[in-house]
């Protein structure tokens, strides 16, 4: 089947110039006119380092895209995701004509619609209705057209009482719920939408998905989405490219694309120690492990494998009433299981003063798809919280070989999507 390409990047590259100046100097423009007109390269192309704002450099000139390349087939929904200053918003920004191009070439069929950041391309001192008509008007729509969609558009934002005042009244989460009206409903071919829908609520992000999906499956139309939720990423994209330091590092298979996000902004590691000597707590969690069914101290396990969770707690009074819980969170901070000690044992932690007690939790039948998980732990007596860490350390599920039968999700039982499972506890 014939690809109908709607979007191809050529060799797109921005380079910006750090510090106060803007791309830059008088005697750097005239350098550029001068090797212009003789027919010579940018000499500054050659300057530059990639844009890893984590480092001090040692050039004023930074490559915040570096030769991207890509397609987008018609009614595709491409996520594009990395972490922050990788690129994302620079290419969207040129993909809209915010900005242009340091090098390189885009070619487009049909009109774009971008929804950058709040409240972007609106007037103030202009009521919501007049906004919607300015904003039809720069991509390209006839007052005709407009007239035809207005009222979908106001009943789909949900300003409806509001649309008559100026949009400088209008919270940040109203702007783009008006925003997302206008650019969904006056059919662009091709729909951009940054990290905005993060700011309007739980309704409005359902409702805006569903009209992306709509958008691209119904109407066989684009949409090109920055998220850094990687929830939204799954339900919505048929493809994911991952940029990493201004460059295309992946451009696949959603899933995939995911894992090599997260593999990349979290640092795997099987144990972790806590160093508390001033602690001023009765008692504090001292150190961390994981092993898998070999006894190895790892972060990396399969599906469905026993995994042992020990923890190291030093006890410095009396506690009467001690609680350990432990609970693993996946990448979209879904709690997918909660285990606490008083559910299992009577009193399993001991109460001496001065003490040291080592908690092991040894799983039986978890069966987890393949992805990032977050740990988070915490000690109490009773109701008084001792010592906790939120999601301080992670561990990765691989992906199941074909022959494995790590898959056999009807093992585990599951209740609103959260997994039950069955563990052993030992405290010595």
């Amino acid at each position: 089947m014939k690809k109908d390409i709607i979007l191809k990047i050529e060799n797109i590259s921005k380079q910006y110039r750090l510090g106060l100046v803007g791309t830059g100097t008088l005697s750097h423009d005239l350098n550029r006119w001068w090797h212009k007109i003789r027919g010579k390269e940018d000499p500054y192309l050659k300057i530059g380092e990639v844009n890893n704002r984590s480092t001090k450099g040692e050039s004023d000139y930074v490559w915040a895209l570096n030769n991207i390349d890509f397609d987008v087939n018609r009614g595709e929904v491409l996520g594009i995701i990395g972490k922050n200053g990788a690129g994302k918003s620079t290419l969207l920004k040129i993909l809209s004509k915010v900005t242009s191009p340091t090098t390189g070439e885009i070619k487009t069929k049909g009109r774009i619609a971008s929804l950058l950041e709040v409240g972007t391309g609106f007037h103030g001192e202009m009521t919501g209705r007049e906004n919607v008509y300015l904003n039809g008007a720069i991509l390209g729509m006839t007052k005709k057209e407009i007239n035809s969609k207005i009222e979908e558009i106001i009943e789909f934002s949900g300003c409806e009482r509001y649309i008559d005042t100026p949009v400088k009244r209008y919270s940040s989460g109203m702007k783009v719920r008006l925003a997302f009206a206008v650019a969904a409903f006056l059919e662009p071919e091709i729909l951009v939408v940054d990290e905005v829908l993060a700011v309007g609520d739980a309704e409005f992000q359902k409702k805006a998905i569903g009209k992306m999906q709509d958008i691209s499956r119904g109407d066989g139309r684009t949409v090109l989405f920055v998220s850094h939720n990687m929830a939204s990423i799954q339900d919505l994209c048929t493809r994911v490219i991952v940029l990493e330091s201004g460059l295309v590092v992946f451009d696949g298979a959603v899933v995939e694309g995911v894992n090599k996000y997260l593999s990349n902004v979290i640092v795997l590691d099987g144990f972790i120690e806590f160093n508390k000597k001033t602690s001023k707590s009765k008692a504090h969690i001292h150190r961390f492990e994981m092993k898998n069914s070999k006894e190895k101290i790892t972060p990396k396990f399969k599906s469905g494998e026993s995994i042992s969770f020990s923890v190291d707690i030093k006890i410095k009074e009396l506690i009467r009433n001690p609680i350990f819980s432990l609970r693993i969170s996946d990448s979209n901070n879904t709690n997918i299981i909660t285990w606490r000690s008083n559910d299992y044992v009577q009193d399993p932690l001991g109460k001496n003063k001065n003490s040291n007690i080592k908690v092991t939790i040894t799983t039986k039948e978890l069966y987890l798809l393949d992805s990032i998980y977050s740990i988070s732990i915490s000690f109490l007596d009773g109701k008084e919280l001792l010592d906790y860490y939120e999601k301080f350390i992670d561990f990765e599920i691989l992906p199941s070989k074909p022959n494995e039968n790590f898959y056999s999700l009807t093992k585990a039982k599951t209740s609103n999507s959260l997994i039950y499972s069955i563990a052993d506890w030992v405290a010595e």
